[in-house]
C-alpha cells in the first residue's frame, strides 16, 4: 500500500490509458533481452495498452542486436539509437522526446526494477496524479544487495534534499518513477545529461505544484554487466540540479507552475 502525498486536489478515478516505459540501454546485452521480455509479458497479462522505447546508448557490444532481434517479436517495442552525446540524461531525455504514451515510466535495462511495481505504479495513477514516485526505504520497499557506500551516500543526499526542500518524499534519486505527458511537457527545459536528471524529474514536478503519490517498489542489484553510476563523478552534478530547482521555488515567482485547469 503506497502513502499518498499530495499537492493539490486529486480527480476521480480516469479511464486506463496508453504506457510508455523509456528504458536506456548502454552495453546491456546481458539483460536487456531479459528486462524487455519481462516488463512486456507483465504489462500484457495485465492488459495494459502499452510501448517500450528503449535508447541505445553507443552501446559497443552486442545491444544493438539483440534489440534488433526482440523488434521481430515484440511490435510493441520502439528502438532508438541516440545519435548525440552519451550519457544516462541524455539518453532518458531522447525517449521523453519521443513516446506516444498518455503517461510515461523511466525503468533501468538491467531488470533492477520489478514489473509488478510498474503495474501499480500505473494502477495508482489511475486514481488522478499527476506523477507517481517509487521509494525503496519507507515501509513495503524492498533492497536486494545494494552497495553500502552507495546506500550510505543515497541516504544522505536523500536527507539532504527532504530538508532543503521541506518533503517527507525520500527516494529523489530512484530513477523508477511515473509521469503523465502533460507533467513531462511541463518540465522542460530538461537540462541533466547523467544521473542527476533522476533528481531533476521529480523536484521540477514537486515545485511546480504536480500531484503526486510515493509508493513502495523493490529494487534488485544488476546479475550482469556493471553499474552505469559513477558516483565520484556526480555529487557536484547533483548539488547543481538541487540549487536549480531551490532557486526556482524561492525567486521564479510561480512562472513554471502547472497550469490551472
Amino acid at each position: 500500500m503506497g502513502v499518498a502525498l499530495l499537492r493539490q486536489t486529486v480527480p476521480a478515478h480516469r479511464p486506463e490509458v496508453k504506457l510508455s516505459v523509456v528504458i536506456p540501454a548502454h552495453n546491456e546485452e546481458g539483460s536487456v533481452e531479459a528486462t524487455i521480455r519481462s516488463i512486456a509479458s507483465t504489462l500484457t497479462r495485465e492488459g495494459i495498452d502499452h510501448e517500450l522505447v528503449v535508447v541505445n546508448d553507443h552501446s559497443s557490444d552486442d545491444t544493438a542486436d539483440i534489440l534488433k532481434r526482440l523488434q521481430i517479436d515484440l511490435p510493441q517495442l520502439c528502438v532508438i539509437e541516440n545519435q548525440g552525446p552519451g550519457g544516462f540524461g541524455y539518453a532518458v531525455r531522447m525517449g521523453l522526446a519521443n513516446f506516444n504514451g498518455e503517461c510515461v515510466a523511466v525503468m533501468m535495462a538491467d531488470l533492477s526494477d520489478p514489473p509488478e511495481d510498474l503495474v501499480r505504479f500505473y494502477r495508482k495513477m489511475g486514481e488522478g496524479y499527476d506523477c507517481v514516485f517509487g521509494t525503496r526505504w519507507s515501509k513495503g520497499g524492498k533492497v536486494v544487495d545494494y552497495p553500502w557506500v552507495k546506500k550510505m551516500i543515497n541516504r544522505t543526499a536523500n536527507t539532504i534534499v527532504r530538508l532543503v526542500f521541506r518533503i517527507k518524499y525520500n527516494d529523489c534519486t530512484n530513477a523508477f518513477k511515473l509521469y503523465k505527458r502533460e507533467t513531462i511537457e511541463g518540465l522542460h527545459p530538461l537540462m541533466s545529461p547523467h544521473f542527476n536528471l533522476t533528481l531533476e524529474l521529480p523536484l521540477k514536478a514537486i515545485v511546480r505544484g504536480y500531484s503526486y503519490a510515493v509508493v513502495p517498489n523493490s529494487w534488485y542489484n544488476r546479475k550482469t554487466g556493471v553499474s552505469k553510476l559513477k558516483i565520484k563523478e556526480m555529487g557536484s552534478r547533483y548539488f547543481f540540479i538541487l540549487l536549480y530547482c531551490l532557486i526556482e521555488k524561492h525567486f521564479s515567482r510561480g512562472d513554471f507552475k502547472k497550469p490551472l485547469a
